[in-house]
């Protein structure tokens, strides 16, 4: 970095250290007797699932994590994820939210854990409880507390006696609540299935024995408790028993070796349904015949329980995410960010969860089987001896081409890299790469009634000058913020004489190793600029330092200036609009704000009344014009937003920032920003109605009809009705209906939902079809076949086989 000239020969350094998050990693059953409504359950397991009330059971589980997102929103995505086919909601227990002052602990709010899970059994839906200690999940400091690091003589996640002290005492208030609530199966309530740590491979080896000795601890821990409940390890393939070793990834059917005894049944703890993403990272999506594949291929294998993580992965309000991770989470999970279906992950999804509950009786009491007819091809099978019980899955691990499979006297043809799911041995009533499932494409719509002329006013922190301080070193910077405020200032002064400047040809560069997240420099109150960098993860936690560790000055005539070896440096924690509180209504009129003229330095707070935008449909803030900085709504923490920061594709990483309805009020809201970045156009901000009422369908007519057609009866998959065959379905949200049909096309169409193009090949009379079976309707299925679309009985291609791409406008009309 530049250092500009200066006539005099005193300079004083300030440097601003934002501090986005310390990080990722910083990333036998007991009876009890039970006045509750509901039947206590007996909760065990053998080698083959987890057995409830004597009960074997497949189960499909989704990750949503209670703080991010509101108690308003939770009864519909916990509805919509019953209505995707899930009979069990994951989550983890955040220490640093429950405790966020060491002996003050909080279940209100985005906090109420209690109101979640009870909601979540009024659903009639299981639920798994990860208390941690240590979570990850991309959360602030992995969900430990900042005044753990501040306990003398701690060592985290270890055979440490400080560390051991809080994590059972924690555990135990988390866990005797849920008891006190009678929330444990054995108690009556939905919590079958526990998990204690956090994927500890990833760092046992740097504890060597005191590893080994804490998670054995841990495992006692919650097994001397005796809660009625199986528990879990995940990622640790030596779970000490009786704890349960299960598997996180993307293939855990071919990644996971297994449980670690033959009496444990094979779990999957985490499927990640997609890539979280970071500040500067492209658009990141994993296709949902991936998911499928892998979800069939687990379950071909033995395996009886697997969780999307995410199912639903919200918002990280506030300042709770980790380094670098935008407050929009999991956005490609089959529940976006503000809980609609995405579709085709949510439906495909869903089908697939309908095809392996006809297989259920077979997967769960069946003798397994495998044969290799080919190079790449395989059959796996479960027969029950004495019965016509069987279940099939056919699979083609060729990426390219499809393959025919004979099977039980029948050939199949199976596609490129699928799985086709036989419930009966014979009929194929799902394909793991044929998604017939309806598509959607997320549209923002601009609202009229918040995006009236803002009228801004702002307010600018001042850069400190010379800061008291007798450290020659910077102070750490998460001891020094202590984890309330993204920000701390470092300041020095230092002598050069006019002839160090002197230097023919060399430039004067201001070095700094830094381990903070972001800095901002100024030189004798002039703006330099910005530098990032902030490590993360790892074992020994505790010890990992944040923020400036030195300073020199390089093309000095002199040779190199280390400002860290003899220089005293002062701090400050936070800005002053922070610690006045000026985000919300009781602290604004503490500073005296002005009115914005169009030009604002950085360190600039913003804010702006609004009203609520029409409908009830999910709102976003669009931060087009900005920063980087922090956004709150009516003093609620909306998150952090980084539009600067561009992707490889030259473009922010994220733009839409969530508002949750409960935190708007009708008139007047109150938007503050703080920008850190000069010269910023809040005049470009707006505000957007979310929905997804672009519903589109894309269907091959040589696709397997939907699964939702069979049945099984005494041990027989059958139709449900007399004639089976392929359609697509459209379906609105709510009371919408199908108002417009904007494309059709019925031949070799190009494209994803919300871009679809003719191909060479199109059969006229596409769009009048769609018209005549979906105008008007909130609902529609159309047969996907030649004499439906080529009613002259004329085509014009027919060595293709036909696709057919339908969009549709979903809208509200006067009468509904």
């Amino acid at each position: 970095m530049r250092i500009h000239s200066s006539n005099h020969p005193w300079f004083l350094l300030a440097i601003l250290v934002v501090l986005l998050s310390f990080s990722e990693a910083l990333s036998s059953t007991h009876k009890e007797k039970t006045t509750s409504k509901n039947p206590k359950k007996e909760v065990t397991y053998d080698g083959t699932s987890l057995i409830i009330n004597g009960k074997r059971e497949l189960l499909y589980s989704g990750s949503i994590h209670y703080p991010r997102s509101t108690p308003d929103m939770w009864p519909k995505i916990i509805k919509r994820a019953k209505q995707g086919g899930l009979n069990t909601i994951q989550t983890y227990v955040f220490w640093n939210v429950h405790e966020p002052v060491q002996g003050k602990f909080n279940f209100s709010g985005r906090a109420d854990l209690v109101k979640f899970i009870k909601l979540i059994e009024k659903n009639g839906m299981y639920v798994t409880l990860r208390p941690g200690p240590f979570i990850q999940a991309e959360w602030n400091h992995g969900g430990l507390p900042y005044w753990l690091r501040e306990v003398p003589g701690i060592f985290f996640r270890t055979d440490n006696k400080p560390f051991k002290e809080h994590t059972e005492r924690y555990v135990k208030v988390i866990l005797d609540k849920m008891k006190e609530e009678k929330l444990f199966a054995s108690q009556g309530g939905p919590i079958i299935l526990g998990q204690i740590e956090n994927e500890y491979s990833a760092v046992e080896r740097a504890y060597k024995e005191d590893g080994v000795n804490y998670i054995k601890w841990a495992a006692k821990l919650v097994d001397s408790m005796n809660l009625g409940i199986p528990w879990v390890m995940c990622k640790h393939n030596n779970a000490p028993d009786p704890m349960i070793n299960a598997c996180n990834g993307r293939h855990c059917g071919d990644t996971f070796p297994g449980p670690n005894k033959k009496n444990k049944p094979s779990l999957w703890t985490e499927n990640w349904t997609t890539q979280f993403r970071v500040f500067g990272d492209p658009p990141a999506h994993r296709s949902v015949e991936d998911i499928a594949y892998s979800v069939a291929r687990f379950f071909s294998k033995n395996g009886s329980h697997v969780n999307y993580y995410m199912y639903h992965g919200g918002t990280n309000f506030g300042r709770t995410s980790a380094h670098y991770v935008t407050t929009r989470y999991y956005d490609d999970a089959p529940l976006d960010e503000f809980g609609l279906e995405r579709e085709p992950k949510y439906g495909h999804l869903k089908l697939l969860h309908n095809a392996l509950n006809l297989c259920k009786k077979a997967l769960l009491w069946g003798h397994s089987r495998t044969e290799k007819p080919g190079k790449d091809t395989e059959i796996r099978y479960y027969e029950q001896p004495g019965t016509k019980v069987c279940a099939a899955f056919l699979a083609n691990n060729n990426t390219e081409a499809a393959e025919t499979i004979k099977f039980k006297g029948k050939e199949h043809v199976i596609p490129p890299r699928s799985i086709s799911i036989l419930p009966d041995c014979k009929t194929v009533v799902y394909s793991t790469a044929e998604v017939i499932s309806q598509h959607t494409s997320r549209n923002y719509v601009k609202s009229k009634k918040a995006n009236k002329k803002f009228d801004f006013k702002v307010f600018t922190e001042t850069v400190p000058s010379e800061l008291k301080g007798e450290s020659f070193i910077p102070v750490e910077l998460y001891g020094l913020t202590e984890d309330v405020t993204d920000y701390g200032w470092y300041t020095t002064n230092f002598k050069i004489d006019d002839n160090d400047l002197k230097k023919k040809g060399g430039k004067t560069t201001l070095r700094i190793a830094s381990l903070g997240h972001a800095l901002h420099v100024w030189l004798n109150g002039e703006y330099l600029g910005v530098l990032t960098g902030f490590p993360d993860s790892g074992s020994y936690l505790e010890h990992r330092y944040t923020g400036p560790r030195s300073v020199s000055i390089l093309g000095l005539s002199s040779g190199p200036l280390d400002l860290t070896e003899k220089n005293k440096w002062g701090n400050k924690v936070g800005m002053e609009g922070e610690k006045l509180g000026i985000h919300a209504e009781k602290g604004l009129k503490k500073v005296k704000w002005q009115k914005f003229s169009g030009k604002a330095p950085g360190l600039t707070w913003y804010q702006t009344r609004f009203d609520a935008p029409e409908s009830k449909s999910s709102v976003a803030v669009r931060m087009n014009g900005m920063g980087k900085g922090l956004i709150w709504v009516n003093g609620e923490g909306v998150g952090r937003y980084w539009m600067s920061f561009l992707s490889p594709l030259k473009n922010p990483t994220q733009v839409e920032y969530h508002i949750p309805r409960s935190f708007l009020k009708p008139k007047k809201n109150l938007l503050v920003i703080f920008e850190e970045e000069p010269n910023v156009k809040p005049e470009l901000i707006d505000f957007v109605i979310i929905n997804r009422d672009t519903v589109c369908s894309y269907i091959g007519e040589n696709y397997t009809p939907s699964v939702r057609h069979w049945t099984k009866k005494n041990d027989k998959v059958q139709a449900i009705a007399d004639d089976v065959f392929l359609t697509a379905n459209l379906k609105c949200s709510g009371t919408k209906k199908i108002a417009a049909v904007e494309f059709a096309s019925f031949g070799n169409p190009n494209g994803t939902c919300g871009n679809f193009t003719l191909g060479s090949c199109n059969a006229p009379a596409s769009k009048q079809v769609i018209e005549k079976y979906c105008l008007g309707k909130s609902e529609c299925d159309i047969p996907v076949n030649k004499s439906t679309f080529q009613q002259d009985k004329k085509d014009s291609c027919p060595k293709v086989v036909k696709m057919l791409a339908v969009q549709v406008k979903c809208g509200r009309t006067n009468k509904n």
